[in-house]
């Protein structure tokens, strides 16, 4: 059998064939491996990833300063006060260590050698990783009073190690500076400034004491910031809810646990808002998906919180009790923890693993929120109105479900009426379309390919889900279609694995209107299905502004310099319309401009950083008017010209 197999097929497979990748070359090849991305969430990571081993100084007690500086020519480079790196020859290798350090993979000192105790650039492959990528790294490292530099392009030693003078011994750290490559980041190397900010902000927060300096010099004038706070993890809190602009219940309770392998902070606030902000952090690094500390955090909270309503009398026996949605409406909370040998799941560190830590956060969590409700009782009754508020209206919700579906079932499948569907039912080939209107609907259902496109009228304004709870969505006739249409439930009904389409993509007016219609849209999905975003699956289509034609030329321009350029080309006697709606386009135009995947335009929306994402739906969205006009005054000059 194996004889006639090989006689078949005819790609051989040989000794030769499999390949040894040598010093940083599989870096360079299978980047996403390293960095999750060649995006520009992959680009700022390179960011991340150096100021990360400044981070693990600060934590070792040898840092309290860094310094991020954005420079004109596109570099980037980051500054610490910390020991340095050993100025030696590494005995594994016969390098000099700093050379090992920014050259092989896996190399560093926090594996277990007693230079760290904590320490989130567990892997080895921060520095190494950040000069594989970058077109060229430039290193200044004083350490003991001596300073050495090394210049690396592309991952290769182009300057060699050298001793270059002395200072004085209190002059120590680290200096790196990089250059992205663009040949690996093709999308972009361009640095967001804000998003940078962010991140150290968040760092600044959970390293009380330390002090990070941030400088862009890219720009006309110097953009500057200065990051410092002594309050840690509660500062944190009260900057979370700061920037939601809302009304914050009761203090910020904090508690804090260690012992000789780790430690925990947990701090918390409630507002006067329906959604939940938690964010967790291992060794520093932003679990985004959560585990096990994030696990022991959310099963504490919600048991302590229905034993105190218990033991109070304000459950009674014969009620539910309160589900974690229920406790966590409208709370505020960071939970940080630091521990030697942290186990991340992928190289990312998006999600800790340490079972252990379940069981020391729930400890923590338990003793001192229970010891401040005994010590609070106004402040518990208070949480805890809250949670038992946000408890009937999930049951208000879960009955307004059961009557859509039960309505759903008589209408045929659960479907909406409106819904023109598609043949194909494998949701990783089908997309469906939010159409604004009747009339564009209309004009899609006759454009689309209807073998993979589907498409959803939407009827009635779309609600603001940010003023809103859970029962209030399912009631209203704008989102109740469009949640029966995907398939997968909201809220703690939501399972992916139930979506009908791969793509959602969100079809407006270009025009403020359009624009309201899509951020109304954008809310929900962050708000009740954020997985969809985070997973790729939701889309802006970008329909053309102006139709230019000369008689049986025609081109469709989405700018005004776009319609300009087209104007020049051809020549005179040229028409330009301005499209007021997509329902003055007919169906074979809609398919040519919007529709048609070979020449369509579609914008896939990206949670790039969580914390901006919160603060500008909450700013947008919110019931503060005056943070809103702030946002518009001061974005303005970003928004596309409309000419309306």
């Amino acid at each position: 059998m194996a004889e006639e197999i090989k006689k078949t097929d005819s790609r051989e497979y040989e000794d030769g064939q499999i390949q040894v990748l040598k010093g940083l070359e599989a870096v360079r090849i299978r980047p996403g491996m390293y960095i999750g991305t060649t995006s520009t969430r992959g680009l700022h990571h390179l960011i991340y990833e150096i100021v990360d081993n400044s981070i693990d100084e600060a934590m070792a007690g040898a840092c309290d300063k860094i310094e991020v500086t954005f420079h004109a020519d596109g570099s980037v480079s980051v500054q610490d006060n910390g020991r340095g790196v050993p100025s030696g020859i590494n005995e594994d290798t016969g390098m000099p260590t700093l050379e090992v350090v920014f050259t092989v993979l896996h190399a560093g000192g926090k594996f277990g050698g007693g230079g760290y105790k904590f320490s989130g650039g567990l892997h080895g492959v921060g520095a190494s990783v950040v000069n594989a990528l970058s077109l060229w790294t430039e290193v200044e490292n004083r350490h003991d009073g001596q300073v050495y530099t090394e210049r690396f392009e592309r991952g290769n030693v182009a300057r060699p190690f050298a001793h270059v003078g002395s200072c004085d011994k209190s002059q120590h750290g680290l200096y790196v500076r990089f250059m992205p490559d663009p040949e690996i980041f093709r999308e972009s190397t361009v640095f967001d400034y804000t998003t940078i900010l962010n991140r150290m902000r968040e760092q600044a927060f959970l390293n009380a004491g330390i002090r990070i300096e941030l400088a862009d010099y890219r720009g006309d004038e110097p953009v500057k910031d200065s990051l410092y706070y002594e309050g840690g993890v509660k500062s944190f809190v009260e900057h979370l809810n700061a920037i939601k602009h809302c009304e914050v219940l009761g203090d910020i309770i904090y508690m804090r646990s260690e012992k000789e392998n780790c430690s925990a902070e947990v701090a918390i606030q409630y507002n006067d808002t329906y959604q939940e902000t938690l964010m967790t952090f291992a060794n520093n690094i932003n679990t985004i998906e959560g585990g096990t500390h994030e696990e022991g955090f959310k099963t504490v909270l919600t048991r302590v919180i229905n034993d105190y309503a218990r033991k109070k009398n304000i459950l009674k026996e014969s009620d539910k009790p309160l589900s974690g949605d229920d406790v966590r409406e409208g709370l505020c909370a960071v939970v940080s923890v630091k521990l030697q040998e942290a186990q991340f799941e992928g190289q990312t560190k998006a999600k800790l693993g340490n079972s252990e830590m379940r069981t020391f956060v729930g400890n923590l969590v338990s003793s001192k929120l229970n010891e401040y409700f005994e010590e609070n009782p106004a402040a518990a009754r208070m949480i805890i109105d809250k949670a038992c508020a946000a408890s009937r209206a999930r049951e208000a919700a879960r009955k307004a479900r059961e009557l859509t579906r039960r309505k759903g079932a008589l209408d045929g499948a659960g479907l909406p009426g409106k819904l023109s569907d598609c043949y194909e039912r494998n949701a990783d080939l089908s997309e469906l379309y939010l159409v604004e209107g009747n009339s564009a609907g209309g004009s899609a259902k006759e454009g689309r390919d209807s073998r993979f496109q589907a498409i959803l009228p939407m009827r009635g304004k779309v609600l603001n889900v940010e003023k809103s709870r859970l029962d209030k969505v399912y009631a209203t006739q704008s989102l109740t279609p469009i949640i029966q249409a995907l398939g997968c439930g909201i809220g703690e009904d939501f399972d992916i694995s139930k979506l009908r389409y791969g793509k959602i993509i969100i079809m407006a007016d270009a025009d403020v209107d359009g624009s309201h219609i899509q951020i109304l849209l954008l809310t929900f999905f962050y708000r009740y299905m954020p997985e969809l975003i985070k997973q790729g699956h939701i889309y802006l289509a970008k329909p053309p502004l102006f139709k230019v034609f000369k008689g049986k030329q025609v081109r469709y321009a989405f700018s005004d310099q776009e319609r300009d350029m087209y104007i020049a080309e051809l020549g005179s006697n040229v028409t330009a319309n301005r499209y007021k709606g997509l329902g003055e386009m007919n169906p074979e135009q809609l398919w040519e401009t919007t529709m048609d995947p070979e020449t369509r335009t579609l914008l896939r929306v990206e949670i790039e950083d969580a914390m901006a994402c919160d603060e500008i739906f909450s700013i947008l969205m919110g019931d503060k008017v005056e943070p809103r006009r702030d946002f518009i005054e001061k974005n303005a000059r970003y928004a596309v010209n409309l000419d309306i």
